[in-house]
């Protein structure tokens, strides 16, 4: 491990961020030397500004974009106690994209073609929790309060806990993937590889790939990942009439305007509101033009 890289390292985790982000932060940074083949600390603000437009050239997205530069700002302003001028590398505006939304049948149909009776139950898991994939794969076999009926969310996005419903299927569901385990674990609910440092969670990827080899099999051509059904477990509550209050509660929002993005996908909603052009008294023209 290099000098720059271990003070890195040791600055992130004095704040406390996330695994995820130290492996995003890091990454970004060894790349941004790797593309100028020079040591970072000799690199400045010409070439972050390269390496932005490069980026964009590459189709990158502005979110994506954005966390580069957050990556690099943190290095420089943290790590390096350098100055940085946020008009010498202005973060990108950000386009608004609704995301996609999968209709209930849709989602049966997704979760049936799971390729195996594992990936159906994280697929179940999912869309009945409306659970960030860190936050599934991290789930402990504690966490799962049958008395009580709901799953206990331990450090969640901003390292806040929640809880949110468990329903009497998913419970099922978990009762039967518990008796396929050969080996009980002692420790996480859904148990991935064994190594040097003992028992560890299966990996982000997993859910990743199991969405979207469902998706493949069941013949949904829309853009579809892990995120997509935590988008219907809302959508969907949202048009079965439950506060939007409760589904931030639920999906762990700081803010109720994060929570809002729902209102614009829910389909009741939409064809309840009618258009202006109904209200018009219009003549029939359909004679005069035949």
């Amino acid at each position: 491990m290099t000098r720059l890289r271990k003070m890195m390292l040791e600055e992130l985790q004095r704040r406390h961020y996330s695994a995820a982000t130290i492996r995003c932060y890091t990454r970004t940074v060894e790349e941004f030397s790797r593309r100028f083949n020079c040591s970072p600390d000799r690199l400045g603000p010409r070439h972050i500004r390269e390496y932005q437009a490069e980026l964009f050239q590459k189709g990158k997205s502005a979110g994506t974009v954005t966390q580069h530069l957050a990556a690099l700002r943190f290095f420089y302003v943290k790590t390096l106690k350098k100055a940085w001028s946020s008009a010498d590398t202005p973060y990108p505006k950000k386009s608004f994209h609704l995301p996609t939304i999968l209709s209930r049948e849709e989602v049966a149909c997704l979760i049936d073609a799971a390729s195996t009776p594992f990936h159906r139950t994280l697929l179940m898991m999912l869309y009945a929790t409306g659970l960030r994939r860190a936050e599934l794969t991290h789930l402990k076999v504690t966490d799962i309060d049958s008395q009580r009926m709901v799953i206990h969310v331990r450090g969640g996005k901003g390292r806040k806990d929640r809880d949110v419903m468990l329903s009497p299927k998913l419970l099922d569901e978990l009762r039967k993937h518990w008796q396929r385990l050969q080996k009980k674990p002692s420790v996480w609910l859904f148990p991935g590889r064994q190594d040097h440092c003992g028992d560890q969670p299966i990996d982000t990827k997993t859910v990743w790939h199991a969405c979207r080899e469902a998706a493949k099999r069941a013949g949904i051509r829309k853009n579809l990942h892990p995120h997509t059904l935590r988008h219907c477990f809302a959508t969907h509550l949202l048009e079965a009439g439950a506060d939007l209050r409760i589904i931030q509660t639920l999906l762990g929002h700081s803010d109720l305007e994060e929570t809002t993005i729902y209102l614009h996908l829910s389909e009741q909603r939409l064809n309840a509101t009618a258009s202006p052009l109904d209200s018009l008294n219009l003549k029939d023209r359909s004679a005069q033009d035949q």
